[in-house]
């Protein structure tokens, strides 16, 4: 493991995504059971996304974390699908973890509602609980959640919006594997802002693999500015960026 410094951001960089996605689980772990020596129930959101999956598994399978004190949100939807839908976030979600351990609460955005509706619904949740812990990922643009570079508000007044998702945003849901084609990948979502996520107390950001080594590199050592929207965590308090040796090869 290799440890390096980007302006407040400390990075960590592992051999493989398995060896990624299992230390980052255990800092995950370390930090939920921190967390509940001194808190009756703590706040978790959850991003949606393949880079996800081994840090997601080893999580599950953490031994000796109290899911029943976690509340369980998570940050990003398609507009159109409804809650349990496979091609869903909230459906990815509810495989990977919030179906496998006993939460709290797990609330789920619901893309079937009417979007505008349900931005206000899930914005006065997040904004109920305070957000401990954000779990997420950098997309190929350089998106957080589904904030592009085209639509990323660095001082949004909202928590929650609707969004009209990029080619490059789109084109990634096909590398990915999630979709069959382009044109499967719908155009539009919602999504939690900028502020929001910057208001998470401790931000744990999984980022594997060679397709993202490119905006990788524009976080950590390009302008702070929307055009990488995920460059705006240089200047979180705490926040923890993993990545395996492919996706920090350019650095």
């Amino acid at each position: 493991m290799q440890i390096r410094s980007y302006d407040k951001i400390e990075v960590k960089i592992y051999e493989t995504r398995e060896e990624m996605g299992f230390h980052a689980a255990a800092d995950a772990a370390s930090c939920i059971k921190r967390l509940l020596e001194d808190r009756k129930e703590i706040t978790c959101m959850f991003a949606a996304a393949p880079s996800q999956n081994e840090f997601l598994e080893a999580l599950a399978e953490y031994p000796d974390i109290d899911w029943s004190r976690i509340n369980a949100c998570h940050m990003d939807e398609y507009i159109g699908f409804e809650i349990g839908d496979p091609r869903s976030f909230n459906g990815y979600l509810s495989g990977k973890i919030f179906g496998k351990v006993p939460f709290k609460s797990v609330n789920l955005i619901n893309g079937k509602n009417d979007p505008q509706k349900e931005c206000i619904r899930y914005e006065k949740l997040l904004r109920e609980h305070q957000l401990d812990i954000i779990f997420l990922g950098i997309g190929e643009n350089g998106h957080i959640a589904f904030n592009d570079p085209d639509n990323a508000g660095f001082q949004d007044t909202c928590w929650m919006k609707v969004v009209e998702l990029d080619a490059a945003c789109r084109r990634q849901q096909v590398n990915d594997g999630c979709f069959p084609s382009f044109d499967e990948v719908p155009q539009y979502a919602l999504t939690a802002t900028i502020p929001c996520l910057m208001g998470g107390s401790h931000l744990f950001c999984m980022v594997p693999g060679e397709r993202k080594a490119a905006a990788v590199s524009r976080t950590l050592t390009g302008p702070i500015d929307e055009k990488c929207p995920a460059s705006i965590m240089r200047g979180h308090e705490n926040v923890v960026l993993y990545l395996d040796d492919k996706s920090a090869e350019d650095l």
